[in-house]
């Protein structure tokens, strides 16, 4: 089989990594840029040369390109660290989900804000009590004339503080079992009644936020797809959250760092320790060429229903073993504040975000596998 890309595609994929490496210059480090490198004007720059909405209809101002093409542009500039996380979310999966669920009108107006990478989104769906069961929500909806009122609270979304827009997920109808009644509304940041805290986490950045909703009033056209019916949708976004390269590149550069600054030295090493450095460098690498093709046969449409529960586990169990194996390579220094203990302090949340490990390895034993449900003890 051949596994190299095109000429067209390497080209592509060195002007990204280009672009990347001058605006990831100016960050303190690298890591993680899809979550916590926010820079609307990188956005700009972004728009400028179509790399937001690559692969979407050029009938709704999209790329019409391939899905190959969005993703060497898309390893390129996470693997070097460029600051796209004030357009990831809209172009990861906001922008999909409107092209799947909103109305011909919904995409007139919001998608255009997107592509042309001047509108941030966040999305209004984990809440406190509720961790990754999206069948807890609580957040309510009720409705008012054509408008909906909402009250309830939102937390660990990402980028709310900065946003425009927030893609919420609300309960609608109360007396529905869990997995139903469920509704989704494209909220606008400046509607009186929203309230958004910042979250200080231990590498001391504010991205996560939680966010309070008293009465806030929604037009009853910013309802998304159909009433009740937002489970399903919210399945369908996840695998678009799930499945791509972005988890898998959070931490490239650090590894490729250490890689290269223990895997040429190997001064002052016995052998032993040499073949264990070895050993360990070549495992990191061998993860990342496995996982990497996984996820190009959801790029390529060749996957099966749940493959995205599959990725994003390797891939987010890969960022805390390349966080953990950078620390080991670095020593005492990591006991020092810098982009290596800063990125081990990080680590554990990469196995929480978008659905934990625990619930993933349930959804690829049940729903991939097809294995039987453990008996619930009376």
């Amino acid at each position: 089989m051949e596994f190299r890309l095109t000429p067209e595609l390497v080209t592509l994929s060195n002007q990204a990594r280009s672009v990347g490496e001058a605006a990831a210059s100016k960050r303190s480090f690298r890591e993680d840029s899809w979550l916590v490198g926010s820079d609307r004007e990188f956005s700009l720059t972004l728009a400028e040369r179509g790399w937001i909405g690559m692969t979407w209809p050029r009938e709704v101002g999209g790329g019409g390109r391939s899905a190959l093409e969005r993703f060497v542009v898309i390893e390129a500039l996470i693997s070097v660290g460029a600051p796209v996380a004030a357009t990831w979310f809209a172009d990861r999966q906001i922008g999909p989900t409107l092209l799947q669920f909103g109305t011909p009108q919904q995409q007139q107006r919001w998608l255009p804000g997107i592509i042309a990478g001047t509108d941030m989104w966040c999305i209004g769906m984990s809440e406190p009590d509720a961790g990754s069961d999206v069948a807890a929500i609580r957040t309510k909806a009720v409705a008012d004339g054509d408008d909906w009122i909402v009250s309830g609270a939102k937390v660990w979304t990402s980028g709310a503080a900065d946003a425009d827009w927030m893609y919420l997920v609300c309960r609608t109808d109360p007396a529905a079992s869990p997995h139903r009644g469920l509704s989704e509304f494209v909220l606008d940041m400046t509607t009186p009644g929203i309230e958004v805290t910042p979250i200080t986490d231990m590498t001391g950045n504010q991205h996560f936020c939680q966010v309070t909703l008293d009465q806030v009033r929604i037009p009853g056209s910013n309802l998304c797809g159909d009433l009740n019916a937002s489970f399903q949708q919210i399945m369908r976004q996840m695998e678009h959250e799930r499945g791509g390269i972005d988890r898998l590149v959070s931490n490239r550069n650090l590894f490729e760092h250490a890689r290269d600054r223990f895997g040429r030295n190997l001064d002052g090493l016995s052998i032993h320790q040499r073949h264990l450095l070895r050993q360990r460098l070549a495992k990191a690498e061998s993860l990342y060429t496995i996982g990497r093709h996984m996820i190009l046969v959801e790029v390529l449409g060749q996957s099966p229903p749940g493959w995205s529960a599959i990725t994003k586990t390797l891939a987010t169990e890969f960022e805390t073993e390349v966080a953990n194996l950078c620390g080991d390579l670095f020593g005492p220094s990591t006991m020092l504040w810098n982009r290596t203990s800063r990125n081990i302090c990080y680590a554990p949340g990469y196995t929480i975000m978008g659905g934990t490990t625990q619930i993933l390895r349930n959804i690829i034993g049940e729903r991939v596998l097809g294995l039987a449900r453990e008996p619930r003890l009376v």
